[in-house]
């Protein structure tokens, strides 16, 4: 069970908690928090704290779903992209002078840790970019002591980046609703709460707004259409909970993923990425 406290909802959820021991009424609890995190912006603001072995477990399958579970995978730069892709979730880090389309995370995941008083490695807190400017010096590096500095940091702040990345769901709904037209904010916002509701849910939310964003930023498009939690959940219309919920929000993830492939440029040969990406949201409809 994911324990969710924040604002005036603490005692709500404490009432939950002593009232009924229930998975059900859990998830109504969660489903009910994050909607609320859409409407009072102010309470939103103050963090989402979930257990250490509720994030462990989130993190490791965010983290299997980006590298294998791989040590080696914390510290990536793929063929084709101008950035390093660090962390259980592929944080972006661009180097010096070097700006893209894409959000970039891993600043602000540093910044996070920082104000937990978490340890940084010295050269991390003092790095103002990524301190490797190409693929190529990137992979000379793999056995110099930053990059080991950097992949033992990652290994152990798994549950750290897991809060990192609720933190940022915890903000998606308000960005979302403020994208989408005034007609469709009452469905997306229904949407939302039905995944929040499954089993799933939040592995589910977490993990794809953290794959490919809220979908609220108007340079992560092609042809004008983009791709991300926002227009999954745009695409849904149904009223049923739990295994209709999942199933439809995997089904709907897909589709959209199949439409940004076909919307993209050629030279970027994303059809090379749609099998696995198609394999990720099948596991959101997973044991719902």
């Amino acid at each position: 069970m994911i324990a969710l406290y924040f604002g005036r909802a603490q005692k709500v959820a404490t009432l939950v908690e002593k009232q009924s021991s229930s998975t059900h009424h859990r998830r109504i609890f969660l489903a009910a928090f994050l909607a609320l995190a859409a409407v009072d912006p102010i309470h939103a603001a103050v963090p989402i704290h979930i257990s250490k072995e509720d994030a462990l477990r989130i993190g490791k399958r965010v983290w299997q779903n980006e590298s294998n579970g791989s040590i080696a995978g914390l510290t990536a730069w793929n063929a084709g992209e101008d950035f390093a892709s660090l962390g259980i979730g592929h944080f972006i880090w661009y180097p010096q002078g070097m700006r893209g389309p894409f959000e970039e995370s891993f600043p602000k995941f540093l910044a996070f840790a920082q104000q937990r008083n978490v340890t940084v490695p010295v050269w991390l807190n003092q790095a103002s970019a990524c301190p490797w400017n190409s693929r190529a010096e990137f992979s000379r590096a793999q056995n110099s002591t930053q990059m080991r500095e950097l992949r033992q940091f990652l290994a152990h702040t798994v549950d750290l980046q897991t809060q990192f990345l609720v933190a940022r769901l915890q903000q998606s709904l308000a960005k979302m609703l403020d994208e989408a037209a005034p007609g469709e904010r009452v469905n997306v916002e229904r949407q939302f709460a039905r995944v929040a509701s499954t089993p799933n849910g939040c592995y589910a939310l977490v993990d794809y707004v953290n794959f490919k964003g809220e979908g609220v930023l108007h340079t992560e498009r092609y042809h004008g259409e983009g791709w991300g939690l926002l227009q999954v959940l745009q695409r849904m219309h149904g009223t049923g909970d739990g295994a209709p919920a999942a199933r439809e929000f995997s089904n709907s993830s897909a589709a959209i993923l199949r439409r940004r492939v076909q919307n993209s440029p050629p030279e970027r040969h994303e059809a090379r990425w749609l099998p696995g990406w198609l394999n990720r949201v099948r596991s959101y409809s997973e044991n719902s």
